[in-house]
């Protein structure tokens, strides 16, 4: 098994070393990743397929194929640590973002310091899914009261007299009932052998498929329904089986829903993949949520959906959904939008790398909201040369509007919620 793993925009050459790639594996590769509806028209979104290797784009996950994987994980820096260490640290503050953006309570205490090194992405998922699902299973499975219908020959439940009268009008031994019995044959436990009998097929680690291989026999009494067919509607979720939230949660994860996409065909591979600048925006508008819980501050995500344009029908052309809005009852008081990519120093760049198209949509952002605040939210890093928060705060032309800069440093969970809310708290220039 070839496995690999970079960093997003980083490029992997081919090769035999440990450091390179195969090009027969990089070709499944690029074709699996190809699939995603991630890669855009061009199929090119998730990987760069050239003539001397694979380049990483903006998206973040484990592609598989056959008898090979790659892993792309985000930048996120973590001081004093190389190698090994920085991957599994940074496998681990991916794992809490994902956790945070989907709403879901994944404990990842149980996982040591050396699987987080030595697992994917993908094998961690797993691993976390199949141990709570097996702790859940000798809990014992949810069951519901489903109606059925038979021919009986003593009577259960309650007659059907249409049927009685029509169908078994000739046959008097036989008695058409209907009536409700307790199985475990429902949505959720389908729902929940799709997943296993899913990542039975993909997972590497001897663990993992030997938990999966016991929850497959548990789950041999329900029936097998396609992942494409599976009715996550017919979900009922009560205080009886509310346990079960976060599975179905961690299923959706897995199977494919949401940010990530799973192309899951055989021997055509599997995906799982998540696109890092929404994962961002998600995780930095919950976490901002939170942080402000106690104070007189809401949060928005993607609203505000105000109209550019009207035409000359009055329809609305253009519409805006900025990243986070920060209201004071029904005030906007701060627009944030989300940006993953590094900003410059101010030695290198005296714009900081701040595009012209952003600077253009923030000031429209500010025109049509009627807020005063504005502020482009970076990942913090090393070589911006000053510590996270404010980094700039400049007027815009003609109005009282300021437009700031600010990061926050992805890689340090201390006090995370508390260093956010410093952002939407005051401005101070670096």
């Amino acid at each position: 098994m070839i496995r690999r793993t970079i960093l997003e925009w980083e490029t992997i050459r081919y090769g035999w070393s440990a450091d390179e790639i195969p090009a027969y594996a990089a070709d499944r590769i690029a074709a699996v990743a190809a699939a995603s509806p991630l890669s855009g028209r061009g199929g090119g979104g998730v990987l760069e397929h050239g003539r001397q290797g694979l380049r990483a784009r903006g998206i973040v996950g484990v592609i598989a194929a056959d008898g090979c994987a790659m892993e792309i994980l985000p930048k996120i820096e973590f001081p004093g640590e190389e190698g090994a260490e920085a991957t599994g640290s940074i496998r681990r503050r991916l794992v809490h973002m994902i956790a945070v953006a989907l709403d879901l309570k994944i404990d990842a205490g149980q996982v040591t310091k050396l699987d987080w090194q030595r697992e994917t992405l993908l094998e961690i998922l797993i691993r976390l899914f199949s141990e709570k699902l097996v702790d859940a299973v000798r809990q014992g499975m949810p069951r519901r009261y489903v109606e059925h219908a038979d021919d009986l020959p003593v009577l259960r439940g309650r007659l059907d007299v249409t049927r009685q009268f029509t169908v078994l009008s000739a046959e008097p031994s036989r008695l058409a009932c209907r009536f409700d019995a307790l199985t475990a044959d429902i949505a959720l436990n389908r729902i929940m052998k799709a997943a296993v009998a899913q990542l039975t097929r993909i997972a590497r680690t001897a663990d993992n498929q030997r938990r999966l291989r016991e929850l497959a026999f548990a789950y041999a009494d329900i029936a097998n329904v396609p992942i494409s067919s599976l009715r996550w509607d017919h979900v009922v979720l009560d205080r009886t089986n509310s346990r079960w939230r976060e599975l179905l949660n961690l299923a959706r994860l897995l199977v494919g829903e949401r940010f990530q996409t799973t192309s899951a065909g055989g021997s055509d591979g599997f995906s799982l993949l998540f696109e890092m600048s929404s994962l961002f925006e998600e995780y930095v508008a919950r976490m901002l949520k939170r942080a402000l819980l106690d104070t007189d501050l809401s949060v928005v995500s993607q609203g505000g959906r105000l109209f550019c344009l009207e035409s000359d029908d009055r329809r609305g052309l253009f519409q805006t959904r900025p990243d986070i809005l920060v209201k004071r009852g029904n005030e906007i008081v701060q627009i944030i939008d989300t940006k993953w990519k590094r900003i410059a120093a101010h030695i290198d760049d005296p714009k900081q790398g701040v595009s012209q198209g952003d600077v253009y949509q923030m000031m429209a952002y500010g025109q049509l909201y009627k807020c005063d605040r504005l502020t482009l939210l970076y990942p913090h890093h090393a070589a911006a040369n000053c510590g996270e928060g404010m980094h700039a705060v400049h007027r815009m032309t003609g109005c009282d509007r300021w437009l700031e800069t600010a990061t926050i440093d992805i890689g340090r969970g201390e006090m995370f919620r508390e260093r956010l809310r410093a952002i939407t708290d005051h401005q101070r220039a670096c």
